[in-house]
């Protein structure tokens, strides 16, 4: 049977992302999916979509930090909260760390997957910085790549190619819907499925024609 295709438009300023993230490679093989990972920007989905983050909204702020923890707990997902949040997400933000994944997107995919998880390691889990050209390579190096390597992509983040894709694939998820992170997109039967959040795995699995089963915390990524 061929493989239906999951797209998970994600950033890693998004802890929500990362428990998308981790549970759809849970259950890729499971489901049967082709999973594929299509790095955006989240600050211009917000924009674009005239959406306000958790953050800013004093309420959700206060929530999200116990949602967090719970979701760290079940997920088996070392989420930890952010020291100072409002200068990580609202001023530092993730451009670099998204052309940096767009760029690997590009030229290295098959290093999309580790990259992007020990970018949301150094973020969510130990509160290191995402924003540094050292700190990209120590992510990238952590990930498994080469010094050639990580340099070479590094060296392309400013790059008018890469620039350009990253904006091309956020303009892609707003046009198809998207008002935040994660966005899931899956391709049945020639029609697009589009979900919004982690907590919606229960209707992917449904709409997929399989089974949802929980975290599966035994088939965790090394973290």
């Amino acid at each position: 049977m061929a493989k239906k295709l999951v797209q998970l438009y994600y950033d890693v300023l998004s802890p929500y992302s990362w428990i998308g993230f981790e549970t759809l490679c849970r259950y890729r093989q499971k489901w049967n999916v082709e999973l594929r990972f299509c790095p955006f920007l989240l600050a211009g989905i917000m924009k674009g979509s005239e959406n306000r983050p958790p953050g800013v909204v004093r309420a959700k702020a206060r929530h999200m930090s116990k949602d967090l923890r719970r979701l760290s707990s079940y997920y088996s997902v070392p989420l930890n909260v952010i020291s100072n949040m409002e200068e990580t997400l609202f001023v530092k933000g993730s451009l670099s760390a998204q052309r940096l994944l767009t760029a690997i997107k590009m030229k290295s995919p098959h290093h999309l997957e580790s990259v992007s998880r020990q970018l949301w390691l150094r973020i969510w889990s130990r509160d290191e910085d995402i924003t540094r050209p050292e700190s990209l390579q120590l992510a990238c190096l952590a990930a498994g790549l080469t010094q050639q390597a990580t340099d070479d992509l590094i060296g392309r983040i400013e790059s008018q190619e890469v620039k350009e894709e990253l904006k091309r694939t956020t303009q892609e998820a707003l046009d198809l819907g998207a008002f935040g992170a994660p966005f899931i997109v899956a391709h049945i039967g020639g029609k697009k499925e589009e979900f919004f959040g982690s907590d919606r795995m229960e209707l992917l699995a449904h709409t997929l024609g399989e089974k949802w089963e929980g975290p599966l915390v035994e088939l965790k990524a090394r973290l």
